[in-house]
């Protein structure tokens, strides 16, 4: 396979691929909202036309982008360690997903600011509304994931992906960020679709646990003080409630994408858990295939849980939500004013009972601590 309809560009791609950018009247009229001053936006520009690789494309634009969206949309963006990491070995880390775009591009960050090379990365061709983007997230490290296809294609397509995924990480000797599920967790409830796992053994020419542990995978938890897109996620959760065969258009994703870049986040942190290799011999014991992939699935959800890191909201929200004060002494009285007043001004934006869209609200920040304590304890 060649995988030339899903893999990032090349270098030798890159010169056409930014000719194609500036030539494009909706990148270029969003480069004059990011940058309204001229001489700003033209020293970008000038800089975007001399790049001529992926890396220097990487440090010289995307990272001074993402740390000034850290600056002016968070309250800083912090991790717990990398020390069980090596710098010359590869990884796949699957991650709880909850921003379309920061989950994996801050990760990057974090990667290049601890002296690792960046993941890449895979994005569902959904998101890829406009020709601009799909070009912009090639020249930054991404992957096409197909979706919405018949039974047969989508069967094609999901062999072709993951030998993509095996092939950047033993041959190309590249690590890669997937999400945990299809989709952001609209609320709150972390879960692995074993349907993942499903795709990364397609391309499986060993043993259960060769290829597995070929895979390296990393569970990782991130966890924002100011859920991105919250109240989007509550509208479409009762959207679809209300109305099962509702379905989001493309200037939906194009809202969420833009608000979850834009709106204030407070404060956001990365943890990882120890490489699944460690537990991965006693996790496939005495167990068949679908055991197997059950068992990992839901030992990547308990590693999330467990270092999620959890704000004075999520457990403000929990015992607004359960009528109690268990978790008091994890908030102060300030902290619940400005949490209630937050979730009101959102809720008041949206067209649904003001009682059931407080509720979905409140679970969307309640259930990291609902399944913390469930596998673990207060």
């Amino acid at each position: 396979m060649n995988f030339d309809e899903i893999r990032p560009f090349n270098n030798d791609e890159l010169q056409s691929a930014i000719a194609s950018l500036l030539a494009d009247e909706r990148f270029m009229r969003l480069v004059n909202y990011l940058f309204p001053e001229k001489q700003i936006r033209e020293q970008m520009l000038y800089v975007f036309s001399t790049i001529d690789n992926i890396d220097d494309f990487q440090s010289k634009i995307i990272l001074p982008l993402l740390d000034n969206i850290k600056k002016s949309t968070t309250n800083g963006v912090t991790i717990s360690t990398m020390d069980q990491f090596k710098r010359t070995d590869n990884y796949l880390f699957i991650s709880n997903h909850r921003d379309i775009i920061l989950d994996p591009a801050f990760l990057n960050m974090l990667m290049a600011q601890n002296g690792f090379r960046t993941t890449e990365i895979a994005i569902g061709d959904n998101l890829l509304i406009y020709d601009w983007i799909t070009t912009l997230v090639r020249i930054n490290r991404s992957f096409v994931v197909k979706r919405n296809l018949g039974l047969r294609e989508q069967l094609t397509a999901s062999k072709e992906l993951s030998a993509y995924i095996r092939h950047t990480l033993t041959r190309k000797g590249e690590s890669v960020w997937i999400a945990q599920r299809e989709g952001r967790s609209k609320d709150g409830n972390d879960l692995t679709q074993p349907a993942i796992l499903k795709m990364l053994n397609m391309s499986n020419d060993g043993s259960l646990l060769e290829g597995f542990y070929e895979l390296n995978i990393v569970p990782m938890a991130i966890s924002y003080e100011i859920e991105p897109c919250g109240i989007l996620k509550v509208e479409e959760t009762l959207k679809r409630k209300f109305n099962p065969s509702f379905s989001k258009t493309p200037e939906d994703d194009i809202k969420s994408m833009s608000d979850g870049v834009t709106k204030p986040k407070g404060r956001v942190h990365f943890s990882f858990g120890n490489p699944v290799n460690y537990k991965l011999i006693e996790l496939l014991k005495d167990k068949n295939t679908g055991e197997t992939i059950q068992t990992i699935s839901e030992y990547i959800d308990k590693r999330i849980y467990f270092n999620y890191k959890l704000w004075p909201n999520n457990y403000i929200a929990h015992d607004l939500l359960f009528n109690s004060n268990s978790h008091a002494a994890k908030y102060t009285k300030e902290e619940k004013e400005q949490f209630v007043t937050m979730m009101n001004n959102e809720v008041s934006t949206i067209a649904f009972d003001k009682a059931e869209a407080c509720s979905q609200y409140l679970q969307l920040y309640a259930n990291p601590v609902i399944n913390y304590e469930k596998h673990f304890g207060e």
